[in-house]
Protein backbone atom coordinates (compact mmCIF):
# COMPACT_ATOMS: atom_id res chain seq x y z
CA UNK A 1 0.00 0.00 0.00
CA UNK A 2 3.12 2.54 0.89
CA UNK A 3 4.78 1.54 -2.28
CA UNK A 4 1.54 2.37 -4.41
CA UNK A 5 0.78 5.61 -2.36
CA UNK A 6 4.50 5.86 -3.41
CA UNK A 7 4.01 5.64 -7.00
CA UNK A 8 1.52 8.06 -7.56
CA UNK A 9 2.94 10.86 -5.35
CA UNK A 10 5.68 10.08 -8.05
CA UNK A 11 4.07 10.49 -10.77
CA UNK A 12 1.98 13.43 -9.66
CA UNK A 13 5.49 15.20 -8.89
CA UNK A 14 6.64 13.86 -12.33
CA UNK A 15 3.45 15.47 -14.28
CA UNK A 16 3.37 18.79 -12.35
CA UNK A 17 7.45 18.89 -12.90
CA UNK A 18 6.62 18.71 -16.65
CA UNK A 19 3.99 21.06 -17.06
CA UNK A 20 5.69 23.70 -14.86
CA UNK A 21 8.78 23.26 -17.14
CA UNK A 22 6.70 23.58 -20.73
CA UNK A 23 6.94 20.14 -22.03
CA UNK A 24 2.56 20.10 -22.12
CA UNK A 25 3.18 22.99 -23.97
CA UNK A 26 5.43 22.13 -26.37
CA UNK A 27 3.05 19.28 -27.17
CA UNK A 28 0.25 21.53 -27.63
CA UNK A 29 2.14 23.79 -30.41
CA UNK A 30 3.76 20.94 -31.98
CA UNK A 31 0.45 19.39 -32.50
CA UNK A 32 -0.79 22.59 -33.45
CA UNK A 33 1.76 22.85 -36.04
CA UNK A 34 0.96 19.66 -37.22
CA UNK A 35 -2.49 20.76 -37.55
CA UNK A 36 -1.36 24.30 -39.74
CA UNK A 37 0.38 22.43 -42.40
CA UNK A 38 -1.99 19.80 -43.15
CA UNK A 39 -4.10 22.82 -44.15
CA UNK A 40 -1.32 23.92 -46.31
CA UNK A 41 -0.90 20.50 -47.40
CA UNK A 42 -4.55 20.17 -48.28
CA UNK A 43 -4.34 23.03 -50.21
CA UNK A 44 -0.72 21.92 -52.57
CA UNK A 45 -2.73 18.89 -52.80
CA UNK A 46 -5.61 20.72 -54.37
CA UNK A 47 -3.79 22.73 -56.84
CA UNK A 48 -1.87 19.47 -58.05
CA UNK A 49 -4.87 17.86 -58.75
CA UNK A 50 -6.28 20.89 -61.10
CA UNK A 51 -3.16 20.84 -63.09
CA UNK A 52 -3.68 17.99 -65.38
CA UNK A 53 -7.64 19.06 -65.74
CA UNK A 54 -6.08 22.25 -66.73
CA UNK A 55 -3.88 21.41 -69.11
CA UNK A 56 -6.53 19.20 -70.59
CA UNK A 57 -8.84 21.90 -70.96
CA UNK A 58 -6.65 24.35 -73.57
CA UNK A 59 -4.84 21.31 -75.24
CA UNK A 60 -7.33 21.86 -77.68
CA UNK A 61 -6.55 25.57 -78.24
CA UNK A 62 -2.57 25.83 -77.20
CA UNK A 63 -1.71 24.08 -80.15
CA UNK A 64 1.31 26.15 -80.91
CA UNK A 65 2.35 26.71 -77.25
CA UNK A 66 3.11 22.90 -76.15
CA UNK A 67 6.14 24.08 -74.87
CA UNK A 68 4.24 25.94 -72.13
CA UNK A 69 1.91 22.95 -71.62
CA UNK A 70 5.35 20.59 -71.14
CA UNK A 71 6.55 23.32 -68.56
CA UNK A 72 3.47 22.35 -66.54
CA UNK A 73 3.42 19.07 -66.60
CA UNK A 74 7.22 18.38 -65.95
CA UNK A 75 6.61 21.07 -62.75
CA UNK A 76 4.09 19.12 -61.32
CA UNK A 77 5.93 16.16 -61.75
CA UNK A 78 9.33 16.94 -59.67
CA UNK A 79 6.92 17.99 -56.94
CA UNK A 80 6.22 14.20 -57.45
CA UNK A 81 10.06 13.32 -56.72
CA UNK A 82 10.44 14.92 -53.00
CA UNK A 83 8.97 12.35 -50.24
CA UNK A 84 9.07 14.18 -46.99
CA UNK A 85 7.40 13.13 -44.05
CA UNK A 86 6.17 15.38 -41.02
CA UNK A 87 9.82 14.04 -39.44
CA UNK A 88 11.08 16.47 -41.60
CA UNK A 89 9.64 19.28 -40.64
CA UNK A 90 13.23 20.27 -39.10
CA UNK A 91 14.86 19.22 -41.62
CA UNK A 92 15.71 22.90 -43.43
CA UNK A 93 17.54 21.43 -46.96
CA UNK A 94 14.64 18.35 -47.50
CA UNK A 95 11.92 21.49 -46.73
CA UNK A 96 13.79 24.10 -49.35
CA UNK A 97 13.31 21.09 -52.06
CA UNK A 98 9.95 21.06 -51.68
CA UNK A 99 9.63 24.57 -51.66
CA UNK A 100 11.42 25.15 -54.75
CA UNK A 101 9.31 22.45 -56.54
CA UNK A 102 6.24 24.19 -55.67
CA UNK A 103 7.28 27.96 -56.45
CA UNK A 104 8.47 26.34 -60.28
CA UNK A 105 4.95 24.61 -60.61
CA UNK A 106 3.44 27.89 -59.78
CA UNK A 107 6.01 30.04 -62.25
CA UNK A 108 4.77 27.62 -65.15
CA UNK A 109 1.22 28.06 -64.10
CA UNK A 110 1.59 31.67 -64.19
CA UNK A 111 3.23 31.19 -67.74
CA UNK A 112 0.59 29.56 -68.85
CA UNK A 113 -2.31 31.94 -68.10
CA UNK A 114 -0.35 34.76 -69.36
CA UNK A 115 -0.36 32.60 -72.46
CA UNK A 116 -4.33 31.91 -72.30
CA UNK A 117 -4.43 35.80 -72.87
CA UNK A 118 -4.02 35.52 -76.24
CA UNK A 119 -6.93 32.81 -76.92
CA UNK A 120 -10.06 34.78 -76.89
CA UNK A 121 -11.92 31.43 -77.52
CA UNK A 122 -9.87 29.49 -74.75
CA UNK A 123 -10.94 32.61 -72.28
CA UNK A 124 -14.46 32.30 -73.08
CA UNK A 125 -14.52 28.07 -72.59
CA UNK A 126 -16.98 27.67 -69.58
CA UNK A 127 -14.51 24.30 -68.01
CA UNK A 128 -11.65 27.06 -68.54
CA UNK A 129 -13.20 29.62 -66.55
CA UNK A 130 -14.61 27.91 -63.75
CA UNK A 131 -10.85 25.81 -63.60
CA UNK A 132 -9.50 29.25 -63.10
CA UNK A 133 -11.98 30.57 -60.70
CA UNK A 134 -10.70 27.43 -58.82
CA UNK A 135 -7.08 27.53 -59.26
CA UNK A 136 -7.76 31.69 -58.12
CA UNK A 137 -9.32 30.01 -55.16
CA UNK A 138 -6.88 27.65 -54.20
CA UNK A 139 -3.88 30.11 -54.56
CA UNK A 140 -5.69 32.23 -51.96
CA UNK A 141 -6.01 29.36 -49.45
CA UNK A 142 -2.70 28.46 -50.34
CA UNK A 143 -1.32 32.10 -49.04
CA UNK A 144 -3.96 31.67 -46.03
CA UNK A 145 -2.81 28.58 -44.88
CA UNK A 146 0.85 29.37 -45.29
CA UNK A 147 0.97 32.28 -42.81
CA UNK A 148 -0.89 30.09 -40.38
CA UNK A 149 1.41 27.58 -40.61
CA UNK A 150 4.53 30.22 -40.27
CA UNK A 151 2.82 31.56 -37.71
CA UNK A 152 2.36 28.63 -35.61
CA UNK A 153 6.17 27.03 -36.02
CA UNK A 154 6.97 30.57 -35.21
CA UNK A 155 5.53 30.13 -31.90
CA UNK A 156 6.92 26.84 -31.47
CA UNK A 157 10.17 27.85 -32.26
CA UNK A 158 10.10 30.45 -29.70
CA UNK A 159 8.88 27.90 -27.28
CA UNK A 160 11.66 25.75 -27.40
CA UNK A 161 14.23 28.11 -27.30
CA UNK A 162 13.24 29.78 -24.14
CA UNK A 163 14.38 29.29 -20.10
CA UNK A 164 12.89 27.21 -18.63
CA UNK A 165 11.28 25.21 -21.70
CA UNK A 166 15.08 25.11 -23.13
CA UNK A 167 15.87 22.46 -21.11
CA UNK A 168 12.94 20.43 -21.51
CA UNK A 169 13.17 20.57 -25.36
CA UNK A 170 17.35 19.85 -25.14
CA UNK A 171 16.37 17.07 -22.73
CA UNK A 172 13.55 15.51 -24.92
CA UNK A 173 15.17 16.03 -28.28
CA UNK A 174 12.94 18.90 -29.87
CA UNK A 175 14.17 21.12 -32.05
CA UNK A 176 13.50 24.16 -33.84
CA UNK A 177 11.22 23.46 -37.42
CA UNK A 178 11.43 24.74 -40.85
CA UNK A 179 8.78 26.87 -42.20
CA UNK A 180 7.67 24.02 -44.46
CA UNK A 181 7.15 20.49 -44.14
CA UNK A 182 4.98 17.27 -45.28
CA UNK A 183 3.55 14.27 -43.77
CA UNK A 184 1.26 12.58 -46.54
CA UNK A 185 2.93 13.35 -49.66
CA UNK A 186 1.58 10.35 -51.46
CA UNK A 187 -1.51 12.01 -53.06
CA UNK A 188 -0.19 15.06 -53.72
CA UNK A 189 2.79 13.58 -55.26
CA UNK A 190 1.82 11.97 -58.42
CA UNK A 191 2.40 12.13 -61.72
CA UNK A 192 -0.64 13.51 -64.05
CA UNK A 193 -1.49 11.68 -67.10
CA UNK A 194 -1.43 14.08 -69.57
CA UNK A 195 -1.85 13.68 -73.05
CA UNK A 196 -0.77 16.17 -75.90
CA UNK A 197 -2.67 14.95 -78.54
CA UNK A 198 -3.72 17.45 -81.24
CA UNK A 199 -7.29 17.06 -82.12
CA UNK A 200 -8.53 17.05 -85.18
CA UNK A 201 -8.68 19.68 -87.78
CA UNK A 202 -6.72 21.92 -84.94
CA UNK A 203 -4.76 24.86 -85.78
CA UNK A 204 -5.56 25.23 -89.56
Amino acid sequence: MFQRTLKLAALAALALLLSGCGYNEIQRQDEQVKAAWSQVLNQYERRADLVPKLVSSVNAYMVNERTVLQQVTEARAKVGQIRITADDLDNPALVARFEQAQGALGSSLSRLLAVSENYPDLKSDGLFRDLMTQLEGTENRITVARERYVGAVQSYNLTIRQFPTLITAKVFGYQPKAQYGLDKADRVMQDPEVKFDVPAGAGK
